[in-house]
């Protein structure tokens, strides 16, 4: 029997309650595939951490984690402490630390759910954003000077490397050539920004060549918000920077129905090191603990999980199993059900153990 080991980090907000929702579908799937087992270990690392040995992780957490297959994430966030410290200390500590450059994040309105868009019908939409994920506007590079007086300074400087921007548009034709449509919309503001987006326009000609097959487009990141909303058909791959990527990614899931169907995989394509998964919409302070989040998010990046670790086939049958329940409108709130969590989990289990392999 096939065994993954994986690391468990539910962290903050709703994320303690949505992987352990995942864990439970995960632990019935492979129940019912029989062909492979998942070796989890939990880490309660995060704010709660934070408070009680002032840093979000262990000083050698990196190091722990390098045994895993991969990390299966929750959220970073909390109310009462700065996004600097939750989310440099733990998410991005990890993103950066194991080289997950890349950031993938599919959308697709699934059965059963509406798009806030009229015209949006289930299946309208599939597109897949890949994000820059190690440098550009989230690098870090800056810092401030004369806090406190009049002339105080804020720099925050964007960082592209050729061998950064290459990586990642290699992996977005690759993506791309993998689909249908062999489409690539690469999305930068290269009007206003002379020197690092005409770069990466620059940078994605050259990619290019190497991958006739693929159909690639520039389009401003302005007007890539525009389409999305006006013409959503005629998008499919998009590649994009760090910043430009995670602003257009969270309109995707809105665009969905929901944050909370979002998934999100990092992935270090080398497999030097774990790849985390991890879904979208963040540690949601104003749900947790009631019992509401959407679960769907934290599913589907599971999917992503699983193929990524050679388990195509259980990926689709869960994927298939949140796609019945969704249609069958056992729903969260935030698209426009009464369920909770556990609901919708049970339910999850139920298509699981009642599919056909």
């Amino acid at each position: 029997m096939r065994t993954h080991r994986i690391a468990a980090i539910p962290a903050d907000g709703i994320g303690q309650e949505v992987i352990p929702a995942g864990l439970a579908v995960l632990r019935a799937l492979a129940e019912r595939c029989g062909d492979f087992a998942l070796d989890v270990e939990h880490f309660d690392w995060g704010s709660d951490y934070y408070r009680a040995n002032g840093r979000m992780m262990p000083e050698d957490g990196l190091e722990t984690l390098k045994r895993f297959d991969a990390i299966y994430f929750g959220a970073v966030g909390d109310k009462d402490l700065p996004d600097d410290i939750t989310l440099w200390g733990l998410r991005l500590k990890i993103c950066q630390g194991f080289d997950q450059y890349a950031n993938i994040r599919p959308t697709r309105v699934l059965p059963g759910l509406t798009s806030p868009l009229r015209a949006v019908e289930p299946g309208d939409i599939d597109w897949v954003i890949v994000r820059e994920n190690s440098e550009g506007e989230y690098a870090g590079h800056g810092g401030r000077a004369h806090r406190g007086h009049p002339e105080e300074i804020a720099t925050e400087t964007a960082i592209f490397t050729r061998a950064g921007v290459t990586r990642i548009m290699r992996t977005a034709f690759e993506i791309a050539k993998s689909r249908p449509r062999r489409l690539l919309t690469v999305v930068t503001k290269s009007n206003a920004q002379k020197h690092g987006m005409v770069f990466w326009d620059e940078i994605a000609a050259e990619v290019a060549k190497d991958f006739p097959q693929v159909t690639w487009e520039k389009e401003l990141v302005d007007a890539m918000a525009a389409r999305m909303i006006q013409r959503p058909g005629s998008i499919d791959t998009v590649v994009a920077t760090n910043l430009h990527a995670d602003i257009l990614s969270d309109l995707a899931g809105a665009v969905a129905g929901s944050l909370g169907v979002a998934p999100t995989a990092n992935l270090d394509p080398s497999r030097r090191f774990p790849s985390m998964f991890e879904p979208i919409h963040g540690s949601a302070f104003d749900i947790a603990g009631k019992g509401v989040a959407n679960p769907v998010a934290t599913f589907w990046t599971a999917t992503m999980m699983l193929e990524h670790l050679g388990e195509p086939v259980a990926g689709r049958l869960l994927m298939e199993a949140v796609e019945r329940v969704c249609a069958a409108g056992i729903r969260t709130r935030d698209v426009g059900g009464t369920a909770t969590t556990a609901e919708v989990t049970d339910a999850v289990i139920a298509a699981i153990k009642g599919a056909n392999l």
